[in-house]
Formats: structure tokens, C-alpha cells, sequence
């Protein structure tokens, strides 16, 4: 169990890499949700009920994962920015096309921004101790940068 735990927690070892795991896993999570959405155009509800899985079945193995590595939330456990980066993919079209593209890279920097800046109340999340704690600082970054890119985009179709 412990073992499982862990490989989900670092998203299938992507968190184990030692240079910037959790840009990684963002990276990795920006290519699997434009592809999932390029192939299957699913409804925005397919997508929240994944992240809701996610972020729930992520709260458990963080948890265990801080535990055998000994300290709060380490580098390693990366399932977060998984759910968090979805958060901030949400509604955005996946079509073969320069503003497509520029909307999913667009998403993967900002959540970013918002995931290493941590503003208020991202901080606040970020000090709540155990799995959840690790889990949902990560989801409220993820609120920024969907608000922030849909407001982009808004902005951009007004001016262009």
C-alpha cells in the first residue's frame, strides 16, 4: 500500500526527477489534458470530475509520502500540481491552431506563477498540515490562473 502510494503521490515516479518535479509534472499534465481533450472533446464536466478524483484520491498518498520522506510536503510528491494544473486548463479549446496552443502554454506558465508566488489564500492553504494541506493550496493556485487566463482571452478577442 505504502509503495502505491507513492508512485501515485509523485505521479508515477514524475516527481522523483531531481530537477523541478513539479514543473514537470505541470508539463507533463499541460500535454496529457490538451491531447485528452484534442481526441475526445469531452464535457467541462468530464474534466472537473477528474480533478475531483484527483485532488480526493491524492489526499491520502500525499499524506503517507510526507510521512516517509519526514518532512512537510516535499518536492517529490507532485499529484497536486497534477490536479492544480487541470484547475487552470479548464474550458480552454484544444484545436490544432496557434491561439490554442498559445492558451494551453499560456495555462502551464501562469499556474506556475501563481503555484511558486502562493498569494492570499494559497499561502494560508499551504500551511494546513497533511495531505489536504499539500492538495489544495494547489487547487486555489489553479482558480488564479483559470480566472487569469479566461480574463486574457477575453481580453485578447476585445482587442484583436
Amino acid at each position: 500500500m505504502k509503495k502505491f502510494a507513492i508512485f501515485y503521490a509523485t505521479f508515477f515516479n514524475v516527481g522523483k526527477f531531481s530537477f523541478a518535479p513539479g514543473t514537470l509534472a505541470s508539463l507533463v499534465t499541460t500535454g496529457i489534458v490538451f491531447l485528452f481533450n484534442y481526441f475526445f472533446h469531452p464535457d467541462p464536466l468530464v474534466m472537473i470530475a477528474a480533478i475531483i478524483i484527483i485532488f480526493l484520491t491524492g489526499i491520502l498518498p500525499s499524506r503517507i509520502t510526507e510521512e516517509h520522506y519526514g518532512h512537510k510536503d516535499p518536492h517529490a510528491i507532485v499529484i497536486d500540481e497534477v490536479a492544480g494544473q487541470m484547475v487552470s486548463l479548464l474550458f480552454l479549446p484544444a484545436v490544432l491552431s496557434v491561439k490554442s496552443m498559445a492558451a494551453y502554454i499560456a495555462g502551464f506558465f501562469i499556474f506556475r506563477f501563481f503555484d511558486i508566488l502562493k498569494p492570499p489564500p494559497v499561502k494560508q492553504a499551504d500551511r494546513i498540515k497533511g495531505g489536504f494541506g499539500i492538495m489544495v493550496d494547489d487547487i486555489l493556485a489553479g482558480l488564479y490562473s483559470l480566472g487569469t487566463i479566461h480574463l486574457l482571452i477575453y481580453i485578447y478577442r476585445y482587442l484583436f
